[in-house]
């Protein structure tokens, strides 16, 4: 086992965006790719689970349990908006080998379905609080760039880890656009202010009626959810395997 894919329901969409939304530094994808998935109603249509993901399996009431995941969910826009492809999960991969291969797995599905436009997010650390966050942008190539600085974000300078930075390494290899926002944040808890500013952009660019005024409920529910997979604790109390979680963006 490497990736499992379990196909739900195949969805008819036009042109659909992929929007990256996995745990990273301030939550500001999960967060974003919840509130997304709640305010819009966006139907999941897969599942994907890898033998990268953590190694454990959280028990439920009645016995149930509840396993590392990824989903894809789908949102067939109206009235000018674009259709949508939201990639949700409580993981990304723990090895390098892990990442390439689900990227690779995400974006197989993508293309299937006609994506040829992927939009990935994350927080970029700062010391201290940040009052107002700034957003940031990289692209694979010159278009996808100049479209995401025309949405107010700045060019950043240095190195993307993580899904939100491979990803749109990978779209250039299959010639298809994308680029990345990134939004300021401390990192140390779910920022809601964070992922609003990155969400601003993105509802912008796709013209997405989205309310962004429930943010603070979304980043409660990344908050309970990760915690119960031992995922997000408070500062003083975090493990070694944490610590190598939020290297990611």
């Amino acid at each position: 086992m490497v990736c499992i894919v379990k196909m739900l329901k195949k969805p008819r969409l036009r042109e659909p965006v992929l929007i990256e939304g996995l745990p990273g530094i301030g939550f500001v994808a999960n967060i974003a790719a919840l509130h997304l998935i709640q305010e819009l109603k966006a139907k999941p249509f897969a599942e994907i689970r890898s033998s990268f993901f953590q190694d454990f399996a959280m028990t439920e009431e009645k016995g149930k349990v509840r396993f590392p995941i990824n989903e894809l969910y789908y949102y067939k826009g109206k009235k000018g908006e674009r259709d949508l492809i939201v990639l949700y999960g409580n993981t990304q991969a723990l090895t390098m080998m892990g990442q390439y291969e689900l990227c690779g797995r995400i974006l197989d599905i993508a293309e299937e379905f006609g994506c040829r436009y992927v939009l990935t997010l994350g927080g970029l650390r700062r010391d201290g609080e940040v009052a107002t966050p700034k957003i940031y942008c990289a692209a694979a190539d010159t278009e996808s760039l100049k479209e995401a600085l025309s949405l107010g974000a700045e060019i950043i300078d240095g190195r993307i880890f993580g899904i939100a930075g491979l990803l749109v390494g990978l779209c250039k290899l299959r010639n298809m656009r994308s680029f990345c926002l990134l939004a300021e944040t401390p990192g140390i808890y779910p920022d809601a202010r964070a992922a609003r500013e990155a969400l601003r952009a993105v509802c912008e660019m796709l013209h997405l009626k989205v309310d962004l005024g429930r943010l603070d409920v979304a980043a409660e529910a990344t908050r309970n959810i990760l915690g119960s997979f031992g995922l997000f604790t408070p500062k003083k109390e975090r493990t070694g395997e944490e610590s190598r979680f939020r290297g990611l963006i």
